[in-house]
């Protein structure tokens, strides 16, 4: 199946960069004002989800759902349950990631959510990538300048980092010591990392 790329209206400086992300069957849900990012992008939304109340309506003749500007799911957010609705397995999240910690923070917060549903789900800003590590390892080329570990959940033990600069076994990192801060994978390497219960948000940095 397709793969749903959701488009916020956070800034994009680098459109060049997540343009190499994007590809050309995605199905893309362009958020009020992540419509700005069409040009950038190069893409022509399939859906488009907002109140409005950043960006107007361009009317198009693309499918929109207009949304009221009192609720409780940010317009992102709805963005991503409308998806999930659809049935798409595997989402890339853009324009998420900006100057409001607020919306930065609850938009992380919906890689929890689609890994709690089993969906891969990966968000991608003009500088990193990144994903939810819960019941499987995830790999770390050493093409990326640093990687950071945080736990956001609460629960993060049995963590295991191999092939790293800092490695780990059967650590535990909490809430209140992240301490999993820029790791490198060692040169020519491939490190891995796995948790045995809990989840953790891995941040690889890009050069």
């Amino acid at each position: 199946m397709r793969r749903c790329v959701v488009i916020g209206g956070a800034d994009i400086g680098r459109y060049e960069h997540i343009r190499s992300y994007l590809r050309v069957d995605d199905f893309y849900i362009c958020c009020d004002s992540g419509l700005k990012h069409r040009e950038g992008l190069g893409i022509v939304p399939d859906l488009i989800v907002g109140d409005f109340d950043s960006y107007e309506n361009p009317h198009l003749e693309t499918e929109t759902i207009v949304l009221p500007c009192k609720k409780d799911d940010t317009d992102t957010v709805f963005a991503v349950k409308e998806a999930l609705d659809r049935g798409f397995h595997e989402f890339l999240l853009v324009g998420v990631i900006g100057g409001r910690l607020d919306h930065t923070l609850g938009n992380v917060s919906l890689l929890l959510m689609l890994d709690a549903r089993g969906k891969a789900a990966v968000a991608v800003d003009d500088y990193s990538e990144m994903e939810i590590v819960s019941n499987r390892p995830v790999q770390i080329s050493d093409h990326y300048a640093f990687f950071s570990l945080l736990n956001i959940s609460g629960t993060a033990q049995g963590i295991n980092i191999r092939n790293a600069k800092y490695p780990l076994t059967d650590a535990e990192i909490t809430c209140e010591y992240q301490y999993g801060i820029s790791n490198e994978a060692l040169p020519g390497r491939i490190a891995e990392v796995s948790v045995e219960r809990g989840r953790l948000l891995l941040i690889k940095v890009l050069p």
